[in-house]
Formats: C-alpha cells, sequence, structure tokens
C-alpha cells in the first residue's frame, strides 16, 4: 500500500468534498447504525461490490442516506478497508484517511 502524501491541493480537495465535510460534522457519540438507508436494503451485498463497476447502487443508496456522514466517520476512525461507507470506496477512504488523520492531529494540538 502507498503512503498518501498530504500536498496542499489533496488536501484542497479532501476538505472540499461534502462526504468528508459530512463526516467531519458527525456527531462522535450518536448511535447512528439504526437510521442508515442499508438497514432497509433488500440485498446487503451491494455494499461489496465485486467488481468496481458495481459501486454505483451502494453509492445512490449512500447519496440519500440521512447518517452517510456518521458511517463514513466511523470508517475513517477504524480504518475500514472493505465495503462502500458513506459513498466511498476504499481507495477514496484511503486518501480521506490520511487528511482525517492530519486534521484530528492538528485539533489536538490546538486544544
Amino acid at each position: 500500500m502507498r503512503k498518501v502524501v498530504l500536498t496542499s491541493d489533496l488536501l484542497r480537495r479532501i476538505y472540499d468534498d461534502s462526504r468528508f465535510q459530512a463526516a467531519l460534522a458527525a456527531d462522535p457519540g450518536r448511535d447512528w447504525r439504526g437510521e442508515g438507508s442499508c438497514t432497509t436494503t433488500p440485498h446487503p451485498d451491494v455494499f461489496f461490490p465485486a467488481l468496481p463497476d458495481d459501486l454505483e447502487p451502494a453509492r445512490r443508496i449512500c447519496a440519500t442516506c440521512p447518517v452517510s456522514g456518521a458511517c463514513l466517520a466511523e470508517a475513517l476512525g477504524r480504518a475500514e478497508i472493505d465495503g462502500v461507507w458513506g459513498g466511498t470506496t476504499t481507495a477514496e477512504r484511503r486518501t480521506m484517511r490520511a487528511v482525517w488523520r492530519h486534521h484530528h492531529s492538528r485539533v489536538a494540538a490546538a486544544s
């Protein structure tokens, strides 16, 4: 696995991503799992596609989910590598995770 290099362009791109913004805004203490749109999906395996081309059904569900930000925040916090979380792929989360750690280390240092 390649190390993610945090350039100013990458930081700007991730911070501008509405999914990442929703994850940052999520309440870390909230029990969100029962509220996810994924809980009413008849085929939960859609969130673990066999091929990258099969991501769209999961992304459509996540796009309308009221707790997708909390879902993504949990995935970033746990370094979840499998499946679609908060509408993101494994590769997207790997990049977001580097920015997530960077963000939280800056917040902690400012406290």
